[in-house]
């Protein structure tokens, strides 16, 4: 009986650290992030939907579902263990406890689209300066431009599935096992621990995107190199937001950042 008990206390401690009304907001916002992605996916891909033997409708509800069941998995535990860690989303946090938020908005918002603009242009000009080195642009090498207005829809979800997989569960994992090695005389993650966190997350986005680009061309390992770094670039921009001022920042950052990249970017190359 003593070991059922101890069971079942290990299991309610888990489900109350969690924030179950954050957890159903996050994964909302991941639903409509995922929706909101797919005219952009599908004039990228739409050749090879089309071509598929499956109906196009069949196939969307299995991405949305496996999306679903996706998002609900890493955002419980991104949110178990940024507990742990003392990562947080303090305006989620605070609005749905009834705090004021507006004000820590305001201090955030200045600093979040600026960087996220600064990565947007940082991305474009290394992207431009490795074309010296015989590397066509990225730019120039993708074969289709979705719109603008696609762009725009899919920064959402940049802005909000891409920080809470990479963030706020990715990052947040490091950070963990990092702090489950090493941590402060106070029990805290090490400034060390958590910019290894930063810079791990945001290579490892840079390497996931590895499979798109042999997609295109033949790969080098100075390509490789190129690939992680211009994905990495504004992973460690955010990441930083992230620790510093909470996943909310990160969010507007990233969504900044694709705005640049996925609105205005296509906006001057029609001109």
């Amino acid at each position: 009986m003593q070991t059922k008990n101890k069971k079942t206390d290990g299991k309610n401690s888990i489900t109350k650290t969690v924030n179950w009304k954050l957890f159903t907001v996050l994964l909302i916002a991941s639903i409509f992030g995922t929706i909101a992605v797919l005219p952009y996916t599908l004039t990228l891909q739409g050749g090879l939907l089309q071509n598929s033997s499956i109906p196009l409708s069949v196939i969307m509800t299995a991405q949305l579902i496996q999306s679903i069941v996706l998002f609900a998995v890493v955002i419980f535990i991104g949110l178990y263990l940024a507990k742990k860690v003392g990562l947080e989303l303090p305006i989620l946090e605070g609005w749905l406890e009834g705090r004021e938020v507006k004000s820590y908005l305001k201090s955030i918002l200045g600093i979040s689209v600026g960087l996220g603009i600064l990565a947007g242009i940082l991305i474009i000009g290394i992207d431009y300066l490795f074309s010296f080195a015989g590397f066509t642009s990225s730019i120039v090498m993708a074969q289709i431009t979705p719109p603008a207005w696609q762009g725009f829809l899919a920064s959402f979800y940049g802005g909000i599935n891409e920080e809470i997989l990479l963030r706020l569960f990715l990052m947040t994992l490091i950070a963990w096992i990092i702090f489950k090695i090493k941590k402060t005389k106070e029990g805290k993650p090490t400034n060390m621990g958590m910019w290894l966190a930063v810079i791990l997350a945001a290579v490892i986005f840079g390497i996931g995107h590895i499979p798109t680009a042999m997609a295109i061309v033949t790969l080098t390992p100075l390509l490789v190199i190129k690939v992680i770094i211009l994905n990495a670039v504004g992973g460690i921009i955010f990441g930083w937001l992230y620790w510093k001022k909470g996943l909310e920042s990160a969010m507007i950052s990233h969504f900044s950042a694709d705005i640049v990249l996925h609105v205005i970017l296509p906006l001057i190359a029609v001109i």
